[in-house]
């Protein structure tokens, strides 16, 4: 029985933890080529031996880059169409959240970071990628949004405007970019228990902050963060040619923590 992605490209950024590794594990197992991004090539090299070892036979390519820098995504989208000769799908992952603080305090080179890994990380992607997927008059692209690219998130400047720049990138491709056969649509996870929003709890108290994650959750109506491999299921669903008519929208994956907004 052949599975939905066989014989198809799929390019990750952010792939090394987190949603982006946990994406490219299920998508593994689903057939998959992989071209896997990200900072740190120990962390690459890890989701790689994670990969081999559910599907001894994978393809997968490592590429080391910073997403906030342009030439480097260039490369990145570069070496994985010399390798595989197309990019089916772009999962458009990496991100950081930054340092927490109210906006007066909030560091400009501080905010400039951010909004270069998040926000021109993004663009940088969608615009090389798109290049790719539109001469093959085929594809599909998820970005990483945020639900604080829904409504705001206090003493996050930074990472919250880049998320809801995130939105509006992937509605504005969406409809520029349908009548070429490629779809564009965002995640917008919620408390999901990555190193990212572990590191996020430990800013506001390093030696308690699990029990600061018991509090983060409680509004939310399921009582939990979720797990990385929940969110791998929806994006290699979305990424997949059953969710082609899926485009220019951006789908909540919180449990409910949105629900109020």
């Amino acid at each position: 029985m052949s599975s939905r992605y066989d014989g198809k490209v799929v390019l990750i950024t952010g792939a090394g933890s987190g949603l982006g590794q946990a994406s490219a594990l299920q998508i593994a197992k689903e057939g998959a080529k992989l071209s896997l991004v990200d900072l740190n090539s120990d962390s690459l090299e890890e989701t790689k031996k994670l990969i081999l070892e559910a599907v001894p036979n994978a393809e997968v390519l490592l590429v080391t880059a910073d997403v906030s820098n342009e030439e480097a995504v260039k490369n990145y989208v570069n070496q994985t169409v010399e390798t595989f000769s197309r990019i089916d799908a772009f999962f458009n992952n990496a991100g950081i959240e930054g340092k927490q603080n109210p906006t007066e305090d909030y560091g400009i080179d501080e905010f400039r970071k951010v909004i270069g890994v998040n926000l021109n990380g993004v663009f940088f992607g969608m615009k090389y990628v798109l290049e790719v997927m539109k001469k093959q008059g085929s594809g599909s692209i998820v970005n990483t949004a945020s639900v604080g690219g829904i409504r705001g998130v206090g003493n996050q400047s930074g990472y919250a405007a880049s998320k809801h720049g995130v939105v509006g990138l992937t509605r504005n491709s969406g409809i520029e970019y349908g009548q070429y056969g490629i779809s564009v649509k965002a995640i917008a996870p919620g408390a999901i228990m990555t190193p990212m929003v572990e590191g996020s709890l430990k800013q506001i108290d390093p030696d308690n902050w699990q029990e600061v994650g018991k509090q983060f959750v409680e509004p939310n109506p399921m009582k939990r963060f979720g797990k990385p491999e929940e969110v791998a299921y929806l994006v290699a669903f979305l990424l997949s040619d059953q969710a082609n008519f899926i485009n220019a929208v951006v789908i909540p994956i919180d449990g409910g923590q949105s629900y109020k907004y």
